[in-house]
């Protein structure tokens, strides 16, 4: 693949370049904790647990262990694809009855701060998994990282703080959030020390006994006793019961190139099916033009709508179809090159979340994205005081009416939303990569990828390019204000509803595989702290 160099008179950062190991996360002592597990003789999936673990610490409001985890796998850079499903799943007495009866009539959906909102957290034991059949370090020593930055503390970075004080209004609900996860109700600056001593004693308890450190013992009963005291339906037996299971991946193909995605409960069927629909659609004249951003956003209203109305644990035997060339071909007959269709009425769609995606490739090129979160920033700001814990909110993401086949139901995982990504080509490993952001997800792994495969750019210069997020319920076109005036008012031509986002959209990570020259191309997401690391 030839890449195009960038404008070095723009603002921006070139692709990292290395041989022997890539590290790409959102945060930069997440990146040089995963280079130093390589240089010290780990492989990939050591340095991928040991940096997610710094994360859970050092980005405390995107993931950490009372949250999910997934993660797709290629060893020595050639296939198959291994996936591995880390959610957890909802106690074995919530049923919809029980839950329903417990929230109240006039509730139609799993508030975050809510005991319901707390499925059993899966991180853990899918990291354990992880490193017992592919890594080749132990968990007590992955964990020596985080263990040292919970107890000592860290210097709380800009786009840390930017979340934490977006969320802070939700934290000082809990008094035990707002005691762990504020000072005095108030956010860290830039550049404080902050610190988890509690936490810092759970990740010793789990470096010592494994994930019977998290799922038995205190630490479970800690959490275990959080929740049933505000009137959670969890017992010990659902926390003994979770264990992440290994997954064959669901694949589409794109120029030439297979995407692996992990199946439901997950979404990333929905960036396969959108990518079988822009195939057969002009690629335009460039990566952001509004033709292009045109047709994605289409994509991504029928895409979404499918996800909302069907996706869910247990569809396996659907997916066929929803890959299928016929269905495609629906959606290409509803897309008009001159006009954005109406907006789709869906179930409630599932908003929000934030997450940490990280991409590590080694000498020996084995490959991973690993992808964890807690949802909603600090998830459902349920903390666990003893243990150090806030657990995450998926269980937000289950619908309450009866007949949808996402469902709350006993021992069930909610639809998820956070997606690793495995770019494959003629069976060996391309790219290891993922764009964070909730829903946004699916449409983010179109856009950097289309930026790539059809214009050329290299995984940095994909990452650094605008966004847009396509609401399918709304028909709303959220737009960075770094897209230029013309596009937009190229889009608001063809009716579509343009508005300027708030916040950065997402953030993505990945790691290049060039098997012609053997480097390593690195890529890290400007909207967040993080970058790329190699050597």
């Amino acid at each position: 693949m030839t890449h195009i160099l960038r404008d070095f008179h723009l603002p921006g950062r070139s692709p990292v370049i290395a041989e022997n190991g890539m590290v790409a996360t959102s945060h930069p002592i997440s990146s040089a904790v995963g280079l130093d597990v390589l240089k010290r003789g780990g492989n990939a999936i050591d340095a991928a647990i040991a940096a997610v673990a710094v994360q859970g610490v050092v980005e405390p409001q995107s993931t950490g262990i009372g949250g999910d985890s997934f993660a797709l796998l290629v060893r020595g850079g050639q296939g198959p694809v291994i996936g591995l499903n880390g959610s957890g799943r909802s106690p074995q007495a919530a049923s919809l009855e029980n839950v329903r009866a417990a929230l109240g009539d006039s509730v139609d959906a799993v508030p975050r701060v809510s005991p319901h909102a707390v499925t059993i957290p899966g991180a853990v034991d899918a990291w354990c998994r992880l490193l017992d059949e592919h890594g080749t370090w132990g968990i007590d020593r992955v964990l020596q990282y985080a263990i040292d930055y919970a107890e000592h503390g860290f210097a709380v970075l800009p786009r840390v703080r930017f979340d934490w004080l977006n969320h802070l209004h939700v934290i000082n609900q809990t008094p035990a959030g707002r005691a762990m996860l504020s000072r005095d109700g108030q956010a860290p600056q830039v550049g404080e020390r902050w610190a988890f001593p509690a936490m810092a004693t759970t990740l010793r308890e789990i470096a010592a006994k494994g994930r019977r450190g998290f799922y038995d013992g205190w630490v479970m009963e800690d959490m275990l006793g959080t929740l049933n005291a505000m009137g959670g339906l969890h017992k010990d037996q659902d926390f003994a019961d979770c264990s992440a299971d290994w997954v064959e991946p669901i694949i589409s193909d794109y120029r030439g190139y297979s995407l692996n995605e992990i199946p439901p409960n997950g979404q990333g069927l929905v960036a396969l099916m959108m990518l079988k629909m822009l195939e057969k659609l002009p690629v335009g004249s460039g990566p952001i033009c509004a033709e292009r951003l045109h047709y994605q956003a289409e994509a991504a209203h029928l895409c979404y709508a499918d996800r909302d109305a069907f996706i869910a644990e247990g569809m396996e035997g659907q997916i066929p179809h929803m890959l299928s060339e016929a269905r495609a071909q629906v959606g290409l007959d509803i897309i008009r090159a001159d006009s954005t269709m109406a907006p789709l009425k869906a179930p409630r769609p599932i908003k929000g979340g934030d997450t940490v995606t990280l991409s590590v490739v080694d000498k020996d090129r084995n490959a991973i994205s690993l992808i964890s979160s807690i949802f909603s920033s600090f998830g459902s700001t349920i903390t666990a005081p003893k243990a150090g814990v806030w657990l995450h909110n998926r269980g937000t993401s289950f619908q309450l009416d009866a007949s949808h086949p996402n469902a709350y139901g006993p021992a069930k995982r909610p639809m998820h939303t956070i997606i690793p990504a495995m770019l494959m080509k003629d069976g060996k490993a391309q790219m290891a990569f993922g764009v964070m952001g909730a829903d946004y997800q699916p449409q983010g792994q179109a856009q950097v990828l289309t930026a790539m495969l059809d214009h050329g750019l290299d995984i940095q210069q994909a990452i650094d390019l605008p966004r847009i997020y396509a609401d399918a319920a709304s028909g709303i076109v959220q737009a960075e204000p770094t897209l230029p005036l013309e596009t937009m008012t190229a889009l608001a031509r063809k009716n579509h509803k343009m508005q300027i986002t708030k916040e950065p959209r997402g953030g993505a990570q990945g790691v290049w595989i060039d098997h012609k020259n053997g480097m390593l191309w690195g890529g890290s997401d400007p909207r967040k702290d993080g970058c790329a690391m190699g050597y």
